[in-house]
């Protein structure tokens, strides 16, 4: 059985576009280019037609941080027009002559006036000029992409960051401790709304999904899960949890009002070291959230009824602020990191939380997100920023030991568990180690060259990276992969991502002449030129929130439950062209040494990328289908792509 889903991909690929500025005055933008009123009509995308001005007003009881939200401009809708040639032109380097001839009958009968599509069309205008809905797609997508999924968060939707190693705190408690400082200092500038927003292109981005970031977590349910919040300023919330040996600890971060110093947090993880170690490994209660989300409904239900106690410990955990992982192993080498960040052993995590730190035995530390309600970008900046105040003293560690307070041990949250219980946890242990065993991870850390180097071609570095992966599949398989890019459209209210549809009728061409020698490497340049134009162009409609397949979603979601799916969704190109064979998105850090998540499609791809100065980085994880085949393809065809476009330099440029 082919394991398909929607792909909730961690961000966006114009990340390195995205700015995010440590202190700019509170200042209103006035008036820019966007276009309100295609969101309210379906009018021409904003990059394809003269624009309007959108006003931003600041709103100061916002705070620095939410000071743009209720003025920024709401998703538009593209036209039913738009959406079909934006749609044809995506799958016809995909199918056979034939088959786009007949999915070109299909699509034009749907936009028809006898055609389904005017009518779903009217319905998502209307919902789209509801004063009452921020965001057409936001619901729908967070149901169908994450919350209604029924598959194991890890490792299907969660992601992971490894960290740099940091020689000033080799060993797991200082390190842990100076990572729980600086990321309650990001949480202060949350909580206080002094958190300047990100900006794309010098406009503000929205920053609502911050709130899911810290006193957070995701519950499981029959059916469909459901997010909580708590308030992060209630005393009775200012802790975090503490995993050892698979058990679970609630540690204040705050006492009397002043929050902990690292000195005093260091001896509080100390002294759950020691505890743990004097004693063997507990139950692993946290095996439960792995688990596929309607058994893990279930066995939520039997810890609850197991003793009324489950449950205000269960409200701990979900109410903390984050949680701070410290695991027995020691992995070195990338991959070893990448699987420990992806999904470690299955035991000592609490895969539900939005923010899991994790510190290994030799001090090796990283991040997994959990992505129901948010997306990487936000969590990207969290851990660069906790990287960078550490990696250069920014971060204020509070007095030293010698002016520690004696605090209160830590409490263990010691669960009753029954019998129906632990057969949970076995069964949820069993079916995590058969899940991992299915998928292969391997990552490429190419250092031959990173951005500064692509930019020399004058190109996009993402599109040039993008266009790797089309040239690395090829040559692998004969053919150009269905792929999706993540774009984000947090531009807009409650903005999440649209898909860049990669694969186009350039890149085919450009890839079919790549290794033909008798193609005049003049020709080569230009053909790849115009792949790479493409890229540029179809992911700055998708962020403009003119992609198709968001659009085609909504429509979908419109057809009355008691009536048959028009046959635009039901035609086999449809089916075909959204099996995401490469799913692919890109974070980047230089502070970062780990970047990743799963396939999506049993016989696809995930390739998580980073961008940086001065080197590139490639998770590539798959069902046994090659990793380390297609991340060596990967290198192989980004240095070939990179020779060639030398030809064009003048001496003193090239490699």
């Amino acid at each position: 059985m082919i394991h398909v889903r929607y792909c909730p991909r961690v961000c966006s690929a114009t990340l390195s576009k995205m700015t995010v500025p440590t202190a700019i005055p509170m200042r209103s933008f006035g008036s820019v280019n966007m276009n309100p009123a295609a969101a309210a009509t379906g009018a021409a995308a904003a990059s394809s037609k003269p624009k309007e001005h959108h006003t931003y007003v600041e709103d100061p009881t916002g705070g620095k941080l939410l000071r743009f939200q209720d003025s920024l401009p709401r998703l538009p809708v593209p036209t039913l027009q738009q959406t079909a040639e934006r749609y044809l032109k995506s799958v016809r380097p995909l199918v056979s002559q034939d088959q786009f001839n007949n999915t070109v009958k299909v699509v034009q009968k749907f936009i028809s006036n006898e055609g389904e599509g005017p009518a779903l069309q009217k319905k998502l205008l209307a919902k789209a000029a509801d004063p009452k809905v921020k965001n057409w797609v936001y619901d729908w997508w967070n149901d169908a992409a994450y919350l209604t999924y029924r598959d194991p968060v890890v490792p299907y939707v969660s992601y992971f960051y490894g960290h740099i190693d940091d020689s000033k705190r080799t060993s797991p408690v200082s390190r842990g401790a100076a990572i729980v400082t600086a990321a309650l200092e990001f949480k202060r500038l949350i909580d206080t709304k002094e958190l300047e927003p990100e900006y794309l292109k010098n406009l503000p981005m929205c920053m609502d999904s911050y709130k899911w970031m810290f006193n957070a977590s995701r519950v499981a349910a029959p059916g469909k899960d459901y997010p909580v919040k708590f308030s992060s300023l209630a005393p009775e919330n200012k802790n975090i949890i503490v995993i050892r040996k698979n058990r679970l600890y609630l540690v204040p971060h705050e006492v009397d009002g002043v929050r902990l110093s690292t000195a005093e947090l260091e001896i509080q993880i100390q002294k759950i070291v020691d505890a743990t170690d004097a004693q063997p490994k507990a139950l692993p209660v946290g095996a439960i959230t792995s688990a596929n989300r309607d058994r893990a409904a279930e066995y939520r239900k039997h810890l609850l009824a197991a003793d009324p106690i489950n449950a205000d410990l269960l409200a701990k955990i979900e109410a903390a602020s984050f949680v701070l992982a410290l695991d027995d192993a020691a992995p070195s080498t990338y991959n070893e990191r990448a699987h420990q960040f992806w999904h470690g052993d299955g035991a000592n995590r609490w895969y539900d939380k939005p923010c899991q730190f994790i510190v290994c035995r030799n001090g090796v530390s990283g991040f997994m997100g959990e992505h129901s309600m948010m997306d990487g970008t936000p969590t990207c900046r969290l851990n660069d920023f906790v990287c960078d105040v550490l990696v250069n003293n920014k971060v204020d560690h509070g007095p030293s030991a010698a002016s520690a307070r004696q605090l209160s041990d830590p409490v263990e949250l010691k669960f009753v568990v029954s019998d129906a219980l632990k057969a949970d946890i076995k069964e949820a242990e069993e079916d995590f180690a058969a899940v991992i065993a299915l998928h292969e991870l391997d990552v490429n850390a190419f250092k031959t060259f990173g951005k500064n180097t692509i930019k020399k071609f004058r190109t996009s570095p993402d599109a040039f990276v993008q266009m790797s992966f089309q040239l690395a599949y090829y040559r692998l398989y004969g053919r150009i992969p269905v792929t999706y890019e993540s774009a984000t459209t947090r531009q807009y209210q409650l903005g999440r991502t649209e898909v860049c549809r990669s694969a186009s009728s350039d890149a085919l061409a450009y890839v079919r002449a790549f290794d033909d020698p008798k193609v005049e490497n003049s020709k080569k340049i230009a053909l790849l030129r115009a792949a790479l134009g493409s890229h540029v162009k179809y992911i700055s409609d998708a962020t403009a929130g003119y992609g198709c397949d968001r659009h085609l979603f909504g429509l979908k979601n419109l057809v009355d439950k008691d009536r048959h799916l028009p046959e635009i969704f039901t035609d086999k190109t449809y089916g075909y062209s959204t099996t995401w064979i490469l799913s692919t998105s890109q974070l980047s850090s230089e502070y970062f040494n780990a970047y990743g998540w799963s396939q999506v499609t049993d016989e696809g791809y995930g390739i998580a990328y980073m961008i940086n100065g001065n080197s590139l980085q490639f998770n590539v994880v798959s069902k046994f289908r090659n990793s380390p085949g297609m991340a060596s393809a990967i290198g192989k065809a980004l240095t070939d792509m990179a020779e060639l476009l030398e030809t064009e330099l003048p001496v003193k440029a090239k490699l």
